[in-house]
């Protein structure tokens, strides 16, 4: 009965959508058959195309490559409309030499950060080899303008180093390092108006963290306390408060408010509102761990109490051979870091530190929450208001005990011998006015899952081999809009992925 009645939602789907679009392909989809047309983008002497921003009110997609930046069609990618190189002087490569790194990939300027600044600028940001700069790209004549910025907790020195960014409100949200050695891990804010925000140099902030993901949650003009917008992190670090013979990793899931300004005399420029948790993706029956978080998508509805978080995870024993989806509401979130019990390090025989729950009282206001309408009737209208009794707190007790369980306490979809690398997620109303999340999964072997949640499980329903050598899916980004101008149906899916093969590819290719 669940086969036929999935089989009956898949044409359903099929019947609404007709022809899954890819910005360079067509997939047409009849449940079990797929045609797939590729056509790839490449410039000779351009490498490492491994940043993307679909700009879909101007039809165009941004590539960012090794010492250049690309203006596409997002009709057709093999359509270049723009391009402008940014290449790294002979002085600044002959400093990154000197320090020990490689001429041939190193001592470059990879293109790693694309965002959205106006109607007539992107900010982007390059490795300059390993001396990270940003620039205004003005669209009116595609080239870079203005003087050069210290681009230092705004994008990695390391080109290989994971690191994400996201643009809210003309401010750039980095999660990166901070120093040429990459030791120094940093949660940034930076804007025009204000000096860098940032989070605190300790362990019990950011343990070796590999960030993968960033985006803001709007509260709604209408918010009835007055709270703020928040700007959640996700990424995996070392573990502090688990005792392990080696080093354990836990996904972790971090939040920042908006409005932060940092503190008056404690936490000056860094951040009062930075609290972290533990991201559970489990099979507690089996007591298995999915310990490392590759990818993240966001789900956003008109109320975010209604927003669903899609993550992908592998453990960290790659022998294992398992990788998992695990969804989580966001309401959920919001009660893990409104609600939640806070840990601190305790010193137990001498000078060895474990950490345990906090079980006294805490200061008020609450440590780390967004100022709201509550506080500003104590005059604290901002966090420079904050006591100092609650910012100190923040500052030691950073980490929450209550981790954020996912939906149905389990993983939605289990696959064996193959690692996810990237998730992008639709919500779908199918023949029957039911909303169907439809869910896409790059794999590390150039292949494309499609799945289907139903009935609070996930159905893959279609594997498309996109590459065929086998390369990981670098990057998939998710269209609301269709591409073709035949099409009559209101909604239609566009995706489109990366594929790169780090530092010795000799020729990158946008696959769709």
């Amino acid at each position: 009965l669940e086969t036929c009645t999935l089989s009956h939602l898949l044409l359903a789907l099929n019947l609404i959508h007709g022809c899954w679009h890819w910005t360079m392909f067509k997939i047409c989809v009849s449940c079990l058959s797929t045609e797939l047309n590729l056509v790839e983008f490449s410039e000779p002497g351009i490498f490492n195309y491994s940043t993307l921003l679909l700009s879909e009110d101007k039809d165009v997609l941004y590539v960012g490559a090794r010492e250049a930046i690309f203006e596409l069609s997002m009709t057709n990618v093999s359509i270049k409309n723009n391009k402008v190189q940014w290449k790294v002087s002979e002085n600044h490569m002959t400093m990154c030499i000197v320090k020990g790194k490689s001429k041939e990939t190193d001592c470059l300027n990879y293109i790693r950060v694309l965002q959205v600044l106006d109607d007539k600028r992107l900010y982007v940001c390059g490795t300059h080899a390993f001396q990270p700069v940003c620039h205004y790209l003005s669209l009116k004549d595609f080239s870079l303008e203005g003087p050069a910025e210290d681009g230092r907790g705004k994008c990695s020195f390391d080109p290989s180093q994971s690191f994400t960014t996201v643009m809210v409100d003309g401010e750039l949200y980095s999660g990166t390092s901070y120093n040429f050695l990459g030791s120094e891990p940093i949660i940034s804010r930076y804007s025009l108006s204000q000096s860098l925000l940032r989070t605190e140099y300790s362990t019990s902030w950011l343990n070796e963290p590999s960030f993968v993901f960033a985006d803001v949650i709007r509260e709604g003009k209408n918010s009835a306390d007055g709270e703020d917008d928040k700007i959640y992190y996700f990424f995996t670090e070392v573990s502090v408060e688990y005792e392990f013979f080696g080093k354990l990793l836990i996904p972790r899931i971090a939040r920042v408010c908006k409005g932060d300004l940092g503190g008056q005399r404690t936490l000056q420029k860094k951040w009062t509102s930075f609290l972290k948790a533990k991201l559970v993706c489990s099979m507690p029956e089996l007591n298995f761990v999915f310990n490392v978080v590759n990818d993240v998508f966001i789900l956003k509805t008109a109320d975010w109490k209604e927003t669903v978080i899609y993550g992908v995870f592998t453990s960290q024993w790659g022998n294992v051979g398992l990788s998992a989806v695990c969804a989580y509401d966001m309401l959920s979130v919001e009660n893990v870091f409104s609600k939640g019990k806070y840990m601190q390090k305790a010193t137990v025989e001498q000078s060895h530190t474990k950490w345990v729950r906090y079980n006294r009282i805490t200061p008020t206001p609450r440590p780390g929450a967004c100022i709201n309408n509550h506080n500003r009737l104590q005059n604290i209208s901002s966090s420079l208001h904050l006591p100092d009794k609650t910012l100190q707190f923040v500052k030691d007790h950073p980490l929450l005990e209550d981790p954020v369980l996912p939906i149905g306490n389990g993983p939605k979809l289990i696959t064996k011998d193959v690692s996810y690398t990237q998730i992008a997620v639709e919500r779908v109303q199918a023949l029957d006015n039911n909303l169907y999340d439809v869910i896409f999964t790059g794999t590390d072997k150039g292949i494309l899952h499609k799945s289907v949640v139903y009935d609070g499980l996930v159905h893959t329903v279609e594997e498309i081999q996109l590459l065929h050598n086998s390369e990981p899916i670098k990057t998939l980004l998710l269209s609301s809009q269709g591409v073709s101008q035949r099409e009559i149906w209101k909604e239609t899916l566009s995706h489109l992925c990366l594929t790169e093969s780090e530092f010795s590819s000799p020729v990158t290719t946008l696959k769709q």
